[in-house]
């Protein structure tokens, strides 16, 4: 294992562009279990990735395994081309038989895997002890306590079986934050780490202001974003005449199936309108006063860098590992249980026009500063140039 010699977090802190901040020639192949609205938020980071390094010259290719949105959402990646793998046996494993196959026609310099806890990881495995290329894993918070508390079992198994051999051949594990660093440390032991965040969109050139009192919660549904304290707290809230709360999202259809039910008995003041993609999305986004994330377990959320680039402000749990937020003052925290999601529903609405205007501009601030792309587009050309480097030598 090659590896990086110490953590680098961030890289390439205050850095401003040079003409070394390239990847002019390099392939860089990005895996993941699904490049569709399938794969929630990894697949928005993975789009907005792929992105950010053909901007900076790369040749990059996505491979993904096969999926019913496959084709429908490629045009999410632009100019950057997905090749995917059928899946054959239970879709919880994701054993795709020509994945090795795929992941090798690319020819690339680098492969970085995002996600784990599925064959492809066993798939980038094999492609670096068959290339001896450098080979970088995303944990995007799957390696998150409330995480790996959950089936445990099959856990265990991916861990004896493909997991822990994927860890010890990566030349870098990436971490989106200090947090997340920590708990890849518990979990592989002394590997090497980089951490660099996620980046956001482009932020709006203005927010518009005077918002209705409507509160937005946009991502997965699933037992971790908490949605049933959601619900309660907003029961429970102080809320202003004409308060909203719209819930958007996708999910496992047992997933989804459960919350429509609870949602049978919520007040009228709540909707959920199923997915948002792309324009509808970001019209959401922008009409919003506040979006709210009341999770258990987050990696780094893209929903809350939409939002910020929106220059919407947020509601949000400290397991969104997203403490700039509550420093700049772009973010309320709200806890996990009904009681205090409910004060900081009802705090934030209370909020004067003057008041909201601060923290909108304290969002934007920081979806043109430490999220945006330009200054993780430099942490990433570092890292890749360093790794290949090492690797030629």
């Amino acid at each position: 294992m090659g590896g990086l010699a110490a953590d680098t977090a961030p890289l390439a802190e205050g850095r401003t562009a040079s003409p070394g901040d390239s990847l002019e020639g390099m392939r860089v192949t990005l895996l993941t279990a699904s490049a569709s609205r399938l794969g929630g938020g990894v697949a928005t980071a993975l789009h907005s990735h792929a992105a950010l390094l053909h901007e900076a010259g790369a040749q990059v290719t996505v491979v993904a395994l096969a999926d019913r949105h496959s084709e429908e959402d490629r045009a999410a990646l632009g100019p950057v081309p997905l090749v995917t793998a059928p899946v054959s046996g239970p879709g919880f494993f994701g054993y795709a038989p020509r994945l090795v196959d795929r992941l090798l026609a690319t020819e690339a310099d680098l492969l970085h895997l995002h996600g784990i806890w599925m064959y492809p990881s066993r798939a980038a495995t094999l492609w670096a002890r068959r290339t001896g290329k450098p080979y970088v894993v995303s944990a995007h918070g799957m390696l998150d306590p409330w995480i790996t508390g959950r089936g445990r079992w099959k856990k265990a198994l991916a861990r004896a079986g493909y997991e822990r051999a994927s860890w010890r051949r990566a030349d870098a594990i990436h971490a989106l934050t200090g947090d997340e660093a920590a708990d890849i440390r518990r979990e592989a032991g002394e590997v090497p780490v980089v951490t660099i965040p996620n980046a956001g969109p482009p932020a709006v050139a203005e927010a518009a202001g005077g918002r209705a009192p409507r509160v937005v919660f946009i991502s997965r549904i699933h037992p971790k974003k908490n949605l049933a304290a959601l619900l309660d707290g907003w029961e429970r809230a102080a809320l202003p005449p004409g308060a909203r709360l719209t819930i958007a999202g996708w999910g496992d259809p047992a997933d989804v199936a459960e919350f429509e039910a609870r949602m049978g008995s919520a007040p009228a003041s709540a909707e959920f309108v199923g997915p948002v993609h792309g324009e509808a999305k970001q019209r959401l986004l922008e009409a919003a006063r506040y979006v709210i994330l009341p999770s258990h377990s987050e990696g780094l959320p893209m929903t809350i860098l939409e939002a910020w680039a929106a220059g919407t402000p947020t509601i949000m749990t400290e397991a969104c590992h997203l403490p700039e937020g509550f420093a700049a003052g772009a973010a309320l925290e709200c806890g996990v249980n009904p009681a205090s999601v409910a004060a900081a529903i009802g705090g934030a609405l209370e909020r004067d026009e003057r008041g909201w205007r601060a923290m909108s501009d304290a969002a934007l601030a920081l979806a043109r500063g430490p999220f945006s792309a330009t200054r993780v587009a430099h942490e990433w050309v570092a890292a890749y140039r360093a790794l290949v480097e090492r690797g030629t030598r």
